[in-house]
């Protein structure tokens, strides 16, 4: 019934209210948007809406359907009950999902035309495409090979996990009972683990080119453990300015040396000191992470948790004061200058960045589950009471289009820079919109309407005018 009557309103608004602005919240609104060129329509209550903005145009059924598009991108976003399933493109590219777990996708590759993908993960993956060294499948656990999946350049297995080889780059690994023994080998490097009783790694120094055409040192290893990973001896950077040494049995001992840095461990991870000469402080921890010292031109931190912390470099500030009931940080790197306020998590945050170049600052501000306020860079902001998860997913557009209309009983927008405002109650019951030498007010259906601009003052009751005076012009100047 409720699919029904929202669709039915919406056919009705389309065909009879398309080219003019009509109030009756919240059975059915149709205004012009505050914060941008265009229009948006709303009807019953928080169920519909479709929105005009720019090049953006958006048609949806919150919680149940939205259908985004942008022709200047190329982009449109459709989801359906968001997260469950969504499909998104840009250009040529697409992908639609469900639950994360079944997709297809597809698009351009550069030189081999369009590779189209299907995934029921983990179980099977599927890549088709005009090049036949591109086209893989895979059925797991018994045969299959990938190609640019799962972190990896190539993947090939038979059986996993008793057999599987994988490339990243130049590094080929044979498993077998994965992940307990695998030989490696690649540019000047072999290797190998019967996991966790012991494994040796070694890589000799190679040369290779940088994007700038340039010949660099590509440092060697020789890492070893045993009893993993409770023996470990791992050699870094061989044949660079910045060898490094780590050596550890845990949880009695652990030592890192190099030019630059030395750390030493005793009951990992809680009794470390560090001596950092690159960046030029000490530091103690005693236990970690509950005591912790450091002091230096590169750092200064005194930590006693939970009681406080105070933590300082030459960009961030990172303080606490009985964690986690506040806490303060700030990054200090022009042009931004970024600093983050929280009481409890996510209880209150306040984030506010500035562009110390341009001076133009934003803001938002979340007091879950009471209300989420942000201001942009251009000045526009909006209000919005209640807000009973924005505060946990920040910037989240799905949530925003899709969950916010149903528990959005108040919502405050204001433009400086056109000196517009409006202010909705209870999806539109009560609603407001001003401009420069303009105001509209609307309440209980639409039965109370008023307007007044340079040139008018209008009443309306029960949709019947009742008063109308033309205002006096001011003279020409």
């Amino acid at each position: 019934m409720l699919w029904a009557a929202v669709f039915g309103i919406f056919i009705f608004s389309k065909s009879v209210f398309a080219g003019e602005f009509f109030n009756a919240g919240p059975l059915f609104d149709k205004f012009p948007l505050t914060l941008c060129d265009g229009w948006r329509m709303e009807a019953a209550g928080p169920f519909f809406y479709e929105q005009h903005c720019d090049t953006e145009n958006i048609l949806a059924f919150p919680p149940f359907f939205s259908h985004e598009t942008d022709s200047d991108t190329e982009r449109r976003e459709d989801n359906y009950l968001y997260p469950l399933m969504t499909y998104r493109r840009y250009g040529s590219e697409y992908r639609w999902q469900l639950c994360q777990i079944i997709n297809f996708s597809g698009g351009q590759n550069p030189g081999d035309g369009t590779a189209k993908r299907f995934t029921i993960f983990p179980l099977y993956f599927q890549q088709r495409a005009p090049d036949e060294s591109l086209k893989y499948t895979a059925l797991v656990p018994f045969y299959g090979h990938l190609e640019n999946r799962l972190f990896r350049d190539d993947i090939f297995f038979v059986m996993f996990p008793f057999y599987s080889e994988t490339r990243k780059k130049d590094i080929v690994t044979d498993n077998y009972a994965y992940p307990i023994v695998h030989f490696r080998h690649g540019n000047g490097l072999s290797g190998w683990q019967v996991w966790p009783i012991a494994g040796h790694e070694g890589k000799v120094v190679t040369l290779l080119t940088n994007n700038w055409d340039e010949v660099i040192t590509n440092g060697g290893h020789d890492y070893f453990f045993a009893a993993w990973p409770f023996y470990f001896h791992h050699l870094d950077g061989i044949g660079t300015t910045d060898p490094q040494n780590t050596l550890a049995a845990i949880p009695f001992y652990v030592k890192f040396r190099s030019p630059l840095r030395d750390s030493t461990t005793v009951l990992w991870p809680f009794f470390n000191w560090i001596d950092d000469r690159e960046r030029k402080y000490h530091e103690w921890e005693m236990p970690w992470p509950f005591i912790v010292v450091a002091r230096g031109e590169g750092k200064t931190q005194t930590r006693v948790m939970p009681f406080f912390q105070r933590a300082h470099t030459d960009t961030l500030t990172d303080n606490f004061y009985a964690w986690p009931i506040y806490g303060y940080k700030r990054i200090q790197s022009a042009p931004l200058d970024r600093n983050e306020t929280r009481i409890c998590f996510y209880l209150v945050r306040d984030v506010n960045e500035k562009n110390t170049e341009t001076g133009r600052a934003r803001k938002r501000l979340d007091f879950w589950p009471l209300f989420v306020y942000h201001r942009d860079f251009n000045g526009d902001s909006r209000l919005q009471i209640p807000a009973l998860i924005e505060s946990f997913v920040p910037n989240n557009e799905g949530v925003e289009r899709d969950w916010s209309p149903l528990w959005s009983v108040w919502r405050s927008e204001k433009n400086p820079a056109e000196d517009e405002s409006s202010q909705s109650l209870l999806w539109n019951l009560w609603r407001r919109d001003t401009a420069e030498g303009m105001k509209n007010d609307s309440l209980l259906f639409g039965l109370f309407q008023y307007h007044s601009d340079a040139e008018m003052t209008k009443l309306r009751l029960f949709y019947i005018p009742v008063f109308r005076h033309e205002n006096a012009k001011p003279p020409d100047k």
